[in-house]
């Protein structure tokens, strides 16, 4: 009899540890979660090789085999290859390229505000209630930010830009981010 009980509360927590990693909308199971990792990964390896971009200037995010490309590059052949990188990596179901072509050299002086203004921005992001900072990328070029990444919301995506917005420093915010697609 005492082995029957042990069985079923086996078999219950079972279940419920089943219940626990099944994804909600807006959340990725954890097999969705190591696929887009898999797939970011790829790209950025794939970016690093390639001599028509340039990696660092690349952030690669991914959700549910959505990928979004952010960041700001020196041409608009970088940012076309990157595009073409992304759409050829398995398991890939589209590429949303949110880089912006810009000048990006700069100088020390001006690298250095860039960071301190990215970090304000990421501590707000943090410090902001409405907002998840770990889903939100923040890249900082003279000034100009852009945000990027997958949100929860319209909302969160909102407020995120308002929170840039109100750093003083910040010239203007491109705000990139992406609501999660539901499944």
């Amino acid at each position: 009899m005492k082995f029957r009980n042990l069985g079923l509360a086996g078999v219950l927590l079972a279940a419920i540890g089943a219940m626990a990693c099944t994804a909600t909308q807006t959340q990725r199971s954890p097999g969705e979660a190591v696929d887009d990792t898999v797939i970011t990964s790829t790209i950025k390896a794939s970016l690093v090789k390639d001599p028509t971009t340039k990696a660092r200037q690349i952030e690669v995010d991914t959700y549910r085999g959505v990928v979004q490309l952010s960041g700001f590059v020196d041409t608009a052949a970088s940012k076309s290859r990157a595009t073409e990188i992304a759409q050829m990596t398995k398991g890939v179901i589209r590429v949303d390229n949110s880089l912006e072509v810009r000048n990006t050299d700069t100088t020390a002086g001006t690298m250095i505000d860039d960071s301190l203004l990215t970090t304000k921005v990421k501590a707000a992001l943090i410090d902001n209630p409405k907002t998840k900072a770990r889903q939100i990328n923040v890249e900082t070029l003279r000034g100009v930010v852009q945000l990027s990444g997958f949100v929860d919301s319209s909302t969160e995506k909102e407020e995120a830009a308002t929170v840039a917005a109100s750093i003083a420093g910040v010239k203007e915010v491109h705000n990139e981010l992406a609501i999660k697609p539901a499944s």
